[in-house]
């Protein structure tokens, strides 16, 4: 066992000793030594319960013969953190995640890892450190929050966004602002929606790295606790049988993700951070693969912001196992891929079935014939971008307009806010970018405001930015190279024709090219002024959205 390296033999002594300080027995120092990573804290709602779920998954580890050691790690609220410069700080934190899980298990010669996460770069952090790390582990969910009720209909933190945008253009009250405000988030668990933290736990479950019902188990029902200790057995298992997460992180196991994600409609972040996560576990995964497989994977559910179902609902209508089973029948899984539960998906399946095909629609019924996200690219996006596409409406799959620019979210939400944006605009928000922003903020508030506006039938938004699973709308994001870097998008101009393609997977700036090179030579190189070390560090190795927004 790696943990032998502190605990066997006499020169371990002082090693042994320290553990008994914190009260560990001989015979517990004894077992395997199995990290229990707690992402709790208290300001973060899909984390305030995690103390929970990690006293049953130690529980688990403890009943199966290991040790469970539990430490901290940090997270960012994306919602909380949404629309001011705190959002610059939430992709980066990703990395630090990542890097403290390395420094706590190389530097305590841990076993086996059991990681215990919920929200948005906290789940692909933990993902990543195990790829890279590569010992035994599992990552284990707190669970979705319930949709919350308003006048008979469930909403969530979406709606409170963009019920915003309705306030600003005077179609509802502050009363009722004030009422959905209330009611939105009934309690603990990871936002309602299919929005970047539940897609990415419905990810963990299709890769393998997570077990069956991780993805849609709400936070609080005890079944989250009876998986939870399942989990700290499982780990036991993983480390009798020496399997680690590049056994489960395959190629294969990725083009299953894709096509779980594509056909839940997931979030755009998907693409930001399934390539990371490959990353790590010396994968290369091109963004080309959404559009190869989504040709294939139709987009069966239609869930919030997109539509009306919720994770609460995806879970009795058989979860993600359910998605699989219905992919699987259609030949559009592999299924021999290794998981956690230390059988194939072939042998997870067996006996699942849709048990609600007004959540999980038939192959041959889908709501779109092909997945719900598309990689487009262009002469505004050489190297591509990212759009949501189940989550534009008909009318704005094509679209041409004037282009009108923004150097920051906060330019272009005052902009919107007064609205000065007219029906037909594209609004493009750069130096937004990984580098630019520096982070590359996620803006939920700029698209949901023209969503309450009723404006996300008639105007296109383009962002070397990112934006929340929560967005809906003809949203372009991860747009590269980025304006930090030179792209094209630091060249267009106010008045500019854009026009937007999504169904050809385009994205075009209908600029001459003689006309771009002048404006290249006059471009004068800018990014974001930040008064922060951490971030211009940041800045300073980051890649590109398109591979993932990495560290060099």
């Amino acid at each position: 066992m790696r943990s032998d390296r502190a605990k066997i033999g006499v020169d371990r002594a002082p090693h042994r000793s320290l553990m008994k300080a914190s009260g560990y027995t001989d015979w517990e120092i004894e077992r395997p030594w199995i990290g229990v990573v707690n992402a709790y804290n208290m300001i973060i709602p899909g984390h305030v319960h995690l103390k929970r779920i990690v006293e049953a998954v130690k529980a688990g580890v403890y009943a199966a013969g290991g040790l469970p050691i539990e430490f901290p790690v940090i997270g960012v609220c994306d919602g909380i953190a949404m629309n001011h410069v705190g959002m610059k700080y939430s992709l980066p934190s990703r990395e630090v995640i990542m890097d403290s899980i390395e420094i706590m298990t190389q530097g305590h010669a841990l076993d086996a890892l059991v990681m215990v996460t919920n929200c948005d770069k906290i789940i692909p952090g933990m993902a990543m450190a195990a790829a890279y790390l590569n010992i035994p582990s599992i990552v284990v969910s707190g669970g979705p929050m319930l949709a919350g009720l308003h006048n008979g209909r469930d909403i969530d933190l979406s709606t409170v966004f963009e019920t915003v945008g309705k306030r600003m253009a005077g179609t509802v009250s502050d009363e009722e602002l004030l009422e959905i405000e209330n009611a939105a988030c009934p309690g603990c668990g990871s936002c309602a929606g299919m929005f970047t933290a539940n897609t990415m736990n419905c990810m963990m479950e299709a890769l393998g790295i997570g077990l069956p019902g991780n993805g849609t188990i709400p936070a609080v029902y005890s079944e989250r606790d009876r998986l939870a200790k399942d989990a700290g057995r499982k780990i036991m298992e993983l480390v009798e049988r020496n399997i680690k997460p590049r056994d489960i992180l395959t190629r294969e196991a990725f083009e299953n993700a894709i096509a779980v994600d594509l056909a839940l409609g997931g979030s755009t972040n998907t693409t930001l951070h399934l390539p990371a996560i490959a990353h790590w576990a010396g994968l290369e995964l091109p963004l080309d693969l959404f559009n190869s497989i989504g040709e294939r994977v139709p987009h069966l559910c239609s869930m919030s912001p997109a539509g009306s179902h919720h994770i609460q609902d995806l879970y009795r209508a058989g979860g993600v196992q359910a998605v699989m089973a219905r992919l699987a029948g259609g030949g559009l899984l592999h299924e021999n891929c290794l998981t956690v539960t230390g059988k194939t998906v072939k042998d997870n399946l067996k006996g699942v079935w849709v048990k609600d095909e007004t959540v999980i629609r038939p192959l041959e019924t889908p709501y779109h014939k092909q997945g719900g996200l598309a990689f487009v690219k262009g002469s505004l996006a050489p190297l591509g971008g990212i759009v949501k596409q189940s989550a534009v409406a008909p009318e704005m799959l094509v679209h041409t307009g004037p282009a009108r620019c923004f150097n920051s979210e906060e330019e272009a939400y005052a902009a919107i806010q007064a609205q000065a944006i007219q029906d037909g605009d594209v609004v493009v928000i750069r130096y937004e970018g990984p580098k630019g922003g520096p982070g590359m903020r996620e803006m939920l508030s700029p698209t949901s405001a023209l969503a309450g506006m009723g404006k996300d039938k008639t105007v296109a938004l383009v962002t070397d930015g990112r934006f929340s699973g929560a967005t809906r709308g003809a949203a372009i994001g991860h747009v590269s190279p980025e304006a930090a870097a030179g792209g094209p998008i630091a060249l267009v101009r106010d008045g500019d024709l854009i026009r937007v393609d999504i169904p050809a997977k385009k994205l075009d700036l209908l600029v001459d090219e003689a006309e771009l090179e002048r404006r290249r030579a006059e471009l004068k190189p800018y990014v974001q002024p930040v008064e922060s070390l951490f971030l211009n560090r940041y800045r300073r190795s980051v890649t590109s959205g398109t591979t993932g927004a990495v560290m060099e």
